[in-house]
């Protein structure tokens, strides 16, 4: 079953931090199963405010996208991210495939 890593944008308190997090995390990607759904595209907001931006990642297991967010490389280049913006990620199970 995927499941999906979700990154809520709050907001951004070090833009140069955010810059280098954004330009130093594809790497950290290189063998791991990932597809890229999102990625800070428009957003429109239905029900009250928003964050800044959206980036949803799909795994084809949870363990595969825990995998990926706890690897040594990416937690490295996090830290960046950490220090530039103020983020929720949360990683969710999708639905099993229908029967029939």
């Amino acid at each position: 079953m995927s499941a999906y890593v979700v990154f809520t944008r709050e907001s951004t308190q070090n833009s140069a931090e955010l810059e280098t997090y954004m330009n130093t995390v594809a790497p950290t990607f290189e063998g791991h199963p990932v597809k890229f759904l999102a990625l800070y595209g428009k957003l429109d907001f239905l029900e009250g405010s928003g964050p800044e931006g959206i980036v949803i990642l799909e795994f084809p297991t949870m363990e595969a996208a825990r995998a990926w967010y706890d690897s040594p490389s990416y937690q490295a280049v996090a830290a960046h991210r950490h220090n530039g913006a103020t983020y929720r990620v949360t990683i969710v199970d999708g639905q099993p495939p229908a029967a029939g």
